[in-house]
């Protein structure tokens, strides 16, 4: 049975959040006196002399248009990591609590459990790439806060098994992290439309995949109101910039040009693994639902290097387990990609 309470740090059970004064303040205004800015504005323009909103409220409304899911389930962070990283702080005492992940999975996902001196379990995916069930099973005791599920996954591009996810979702009492930053890109159905059946689900989306907004760091956790409220307890006051928030609704409000975006993409992820499949140096290409490829190639490292040399920046993965001998390369453009399958096709020669 999950409960939060129970799951809750005591330190942030008894938190009493840092109140802003535009927490404080509700309604309209001409004239601002509460929060000590400068008056008489700023180099750049007056309205960047005020502090954002601290709960972003207009983004997450156009975010609750688009996803279905009501702003109240909605929290924005500098990017995924400081969503890792806050339920780290909220829920895990330090050198006391573990959690468990499945690698070759995201990275962050260990290094913020390390800054936060968390200890983290490995339920080393099957050689399918799937989750091994039994072995996270038999890694859970009762200082396991939270487990880790990237799909698709990074590094190996696939998605997990949805009823193995739920299986999980059922039957552990603590908090299940989905990362969907590549949703996007597959077929597959999102979590966020299984919150109310599961109030121990987090789901992560991002800014930075299908909507093209890597520099803008803005990513998304959605889960219960519950949960959210912890978010909002734990966070900076102000940790979406002004900036930040108005750039993110314009993308908001082109949801017609990135679909266009994310169909050309897959077309071109498509046509791509086609490419390199039939380049003799090629081992194996992974099946994708991400906005790149697991590639199996003979000297992987070697590979990596010579393509350094022309130029081209691919991800070395030959040393990550089960992704032996393998490079992770990023759909580029039409352009990049023809490239990218040239300087290969020279390397074969």
């Amino acid at each position: 049975m999950f409960d939060l309470d129970r799951l809750l740090r005591d330190n942030i059970r008894r938190l009493v959040p840092y109140s802003s004064a535009r927490d404080e303040f509700k309604g309209e205004a001409q004239v601002f006196l509460d929060a000590n800015e400068n008056s008489l504005g700023s180099p750049l323009t007056r309205w960047y002399n005020r502090y954002p909103d601290p709960h972003q409220w207009k983004v997450k409304e156009a975010i609750s248009k688009i996803k279905g899911i009501p702003p109240q389930h909605i929290f924005l962070g500098n990017g995924s990591d400081e969503c890792i990283d806050l339920l780290y702080r909220a829920f895990c005492i330090p050198g006391k609590d573990n959690v468990i992940i499945n690698p070759p999975t995201y990275g962050m996902y260990e290094v913020s459990a390390n800054i936060n001196d968390v200890e983290v379990r490995r339920a080393v995916l099957l050689d399918d790439f799937q989750l091994d069930l039994v072995h996270l099973e038999n890694l859970v005791d009762e200082n396991t806060k939270m487990i880790w599920i990237c799909s698709p996954n990074n590094p190996t591009a696939n998605s997990m098994n949805r009823q193995d996810i739920e299986i999980v979702l059922n039957n552990f009492p603590g908090v299940v992290v989905v990362d969907e930053a590549y949703i996007n890109f597959s077929r597959h159905k999102s979590f966020i439309q299984e919150l109310s059946d599961y109030p121990n689900l987090v789901v992560l989306q991002t800014m930075s995949k299908a909507w093209g907004l890597a520099g803008l760091r803005m990513g998304m956790a959605f889960a219960s109101e519950a949960i959210i409220d912890v978010y909002n307890k734990v966070k900076p006051p102000y940790n979406i910039s002004q900036v930040n928030q108005e750039l993110a609704l314009q993308a908001l409000e082109e949801v017609g040009q990135v679909n266009d975006m994310i169909r050309q993409l897959v077309t071109m992820r498509e046509q791509l693994a086609t490419d390199l499949a039939g380049l003799p140096l090629v081992l194996k290409v992974y099946p994708s639902d991400a906005n790149f490829l697991l590639v199996k190639m003979n000297n992987a490292r070697g590979i990596y290097e010579s393509l350094l040399e022309d130029g081209i920046v691919v991800r070395d993965r030959s040393k990550v387990e089960l992704c032996e001998g393998c490079l992770r390369i990023t759909v580029g453009t039409e352009k990049e990609n023809a490239e990218l399958v040239e300087a290969l096709r020279a390397l074969s020669r």
